[in-house]
């Protein structure tokens, strides 16, 4: 009987991984993750556009002509309407 316990015990252990291994094998696998992650963010800390795009006449124009762009509520110049209720209506 002894023989089929020892046999079944030497059967599951080499079912089972090793537990240094899966640990080894984790390890690695996060520092991984780590890694891509951090060069991820510092792809982030770059600018998408160089120094100085916003501020290119050609963009700037581009707010002043487009009324899509020039009226939008972050955008519009709040004195605006004032201008426009002065000069339309003359005392």
């Amino acid at each position: 009987m002894g023989f089929i316990m020892e046999f079944a015990e030497n059967l599951i252990l080499k079912l089972m991984e090793d537990p240094k291994k899966r640990d080894q094998q984790a390890r690695e696998r996060l520092y991984a993750v780590k890694d891509r992650c951090e060069r991820s963010k510092e792809m982030w800390s770059y600018p998408l556009r160089p120094y100085g795009f916003w501020t290119f006449e050609r963009h700037n124009s581009q707010l002043a002509w487009d009324p899509q762009i020039s009226q939008v509520p972050g955008r519009r110049d709040p004195y605006d309407d004032l201008l426009q209720q002065t000069f339309n209506n003359p005392k």
